[in-house]
C-alpha cells in the first residue's frame, strides 16, 4: 500500500477523479445482473471529458440546443426546423409533445445535452437512457405518422465523442405507444371528472 500527502483539498481532489474510493465503490459494484451503474460511466467521464462548469443544466441545454441541431443537419444532409412547435394529438388535445427539431411529417429531432457520464452511458450502450423512454413513446403517441425519431446527443465536454444519435423506429416501441396511449386516456377521464366536481360546472 502507498500512501500520499496532499498539501491542499483540491489537490486531494483532484487526485481522486477517475478512481474508485470507498465512497464511491457502491456506486460500481452490481450486485444483480450485469448492466453497469452510474459510477461506472462517471468514472470514465472523469477521465476523459473536461469538467463541468456551475452552469445550471437547463441554461446549459437551452444552449447548446442550436449547436446540436446544425451539427445533426450538415452531419445527415437533413433540414431541421428547430423552432418553437408544440404537437397535439388530434382525438385529445391534453396529449402533446414539444419536439426539439422536425424534420418532416414523419421524422423528428430529440436533443439531450446531459451530464458527461450520462453522454457516455448512452452512447456505450447506443441505448436511450431510462429516464427519457416515456419522453420517447409520447412523440409516437402524439404523431401517428411519425415514423422515425432521432435521439441526439451533445457533450463539447467529450471532445473524442462530443456528438452522436440513436435512430428510433416507430415498430421498436409500438407496443407501449398503444399502452401509454390508453393508459393517458384513461388518467385524463378521471382528471377531467375531478376538476368538473371540483369546479361546480
Amino acid at each position: 500500500m502507498k500512501t500520499l500527502q496532499f498539501q491542499s483539498k483540491e489537490d486531494w481532489l483532484a487526485f481522486r477523479k477517475g478512481k474508485i474510493s470507498g465512497t464511491r465503490l457502491k456506486d460500481i459494484i452490481v450486485k444483480r445482473g450485469t448492466g453497469k451503474k452510474k459510477g461506472y460511466y462517471e468514472l470514465i467521464a472523469e477521465r476523459l471529458a473536461v469538467a463541468p462548469t456551475e452552469e445550471d443544466v437547463m441554461e446549459r441545454g437551452n444552449r447548446l440546443q442550436a449547436e446540436a441541431t446544425e451539427r445533426f443537419a450538415k452531419e445527415t444532409e437533413k433540414p431541421v426546423d428547430g423552432g418553437l412547435v408544440m404537437w397535439i394529438r388530434e382525438d385529445n388535445e391534453s396529449i402533446a409533445i414539444s419536439p426539439d427539431g422536425v424534420i418532416s411529417p414523419t421524422e423528428a429531432l430529440e436533443i439531450k445535452c446531459l451530464s458527461s457520464a450520462s453522454h457516455l452511458e448512452a452512447y456505450l450502450t447506443q441505448e436511450v437512457p431510462t429516464e427519457y423512454k416515456e419522453q420517447i413513446i409520447q412523440y409516437f403517441i402524439v404523431n401517428d405518422t411519425l415514423t422515425t425519431l432521432y435521439m441526439c446527443f451533445y457533450d463539447p465536454r467529450v471532445p473524442c465523442k462530443d456528438f452522436f444519435y440513436l435512430t428510433i423506429m416507430r415498430e421498436s416501441v409500438q407496443k407501449e405507444v398503444a399502452e401509454y396511449l390508453e393508459y393517458q386516456k384513461v388518467v385524463l377521464r378521471e382528471i377531467d371528472e375531478i376538476v368538473l366536481k371540483l369546479s361546480g360546472f
